[in-house]
């Protein structure tokens, strides 16, 4: 691959990556700041009040460091030394000399929200399980079909790029490397959330209605919600078999169970399940606390804003044509 379109690709890629995965097990919430005094809000209709904007930006890594092993949560003290160390600026793109705290956009100058976790991967293993025949042979076919056309045009760039969809919005919701901000808003049936990053807004019925048509396939599949006590429980099926996650194509059959839990004055408590038997092993799981964001939702405008797409296209034509005037 040509050397400047692989800094171009490396900038573009490191703005829409997120991270996060988890392995199968009971689901475990984090340990949580006392709140003793605390008690959660209902909506006029009663639903638990989950409504603000918040965001669920993290440094916690994608899976637990191997030497680690089992341990899930640091201690209060460790937690304590780690966030007194100097924080350095996280992202590729600083290899190629872009300031991105320039424009605040390194992740280090997010405010996030408090969890002792390892990892966001729940459970002793700590990392995402093994993927199955089929799964690996999808990855690979994806692999194939891209390797040698990154950037022939703008169907073989991923769909973030793209402006089709982001991790950030999921589902599964995903920190990502900027725009970490989404609004939840509740009505009597229904909850919104409205999320920066491509400026999408998810509709969650709660009126009890049976998923539509298994022939109906969309980016973010068909989400059915209620509620579990003070728990906001959200079952999506119908997912497009174009959809990824975190760059792994999933199969058409993944079934995600999200649950929103309103923790504290300050947090709540994000986790999901994703249960896909033809692209992994066994379901995972993960926990994201999610804290306040004080502020309005802004318009991401993705397509109007594009320049990397352009960049990225527009540079690989001038070396085409370079190349073909070389050899005249």
């Amino acid at each position: 691959m040509n050397q400047r379109l692989c800094i171009l690709a490396t900038v573009t890629v490191s703005l829409f990556l997120g991270s996060v995965a988890v392995s199968a097990q009971a689901l475990k919430p984090a340990p949580a700041a006392k709140t003793s005094n605390w008690v959660v809000g209902h909506t006029p209709d009663g639903q638990p009040d989950l409504q603000g904007t918040w965001t669920n930006a993290t440094l916690i890594p994608l899976e637990r460091k191997k030497e680690l092993g089992a341990k899930e949560f640091y201690t209060e003290e460790e937690k304590a030394a780690m966030d007194a160390k100097p924080k350095k600026p996280i992202g590729s793109a600083l290899v190629q000399h872009y300031d991105l705290a320039q424009f605040g956009l390194d992740r280090t100058q997010g405010k996030f929200a408090t969890s002792l976790r390892t990892s966001l991967i729940m459970g002793p293993e700590g990392r995402m399980p093994p993927f199955t025949a089929d799964g690996q042979k999808r990855i690979a076919a994806q692999t194939a079909r891209i390797k040698g056309h990154e950037f022939d045009g703008p169907e073989f760039r991923n769909p973030g790029e793209r402006c089709i969809v982001n991790n950030a919005t999921g589902p599964p919701m995903m920190p990502s490397g900027y725009n970490n901000d989404l609004e939840i808003v509740q009505g009597p049936g229904y909850v919104a959330i409205i999320q920066e990053m491509i400026h999408d807004t998810r509709i969650i019925r709660l009126d009890g209605s049976p998923h539509i048509s298994s022939d109906i396939r969309t980016w973010r599949g068909d989400s059915r919600g209620h509620w579990e006590g003070n728990t906001l429980v959200v079952d999506t099926t119908n997912f497009s078999d174009k959809v990824s996650f975190n760059r792994i194509p999933v199969s058409s059959n993944l079934h995600l169970i999200e649950r929103f839990t309103r923790t504290g004055p300050e947090t709540i408590s994000y986790q999901f399940t994703m249960d896909d038997p033809q692209t992994w092993e066994k379901p995972w799981s993960a926990e994201i606390v999610m804290g306040p964001a004080p502020g309005q939702i802004f318009e991401y405008a993705c397509h109007e804003a594009n320049h990397s797409m352009e960049n990225l296209l527009s540079s690989a034509r001038n070396l085409e044509k370079e190349a073909a005037e070389g050899k005249k």
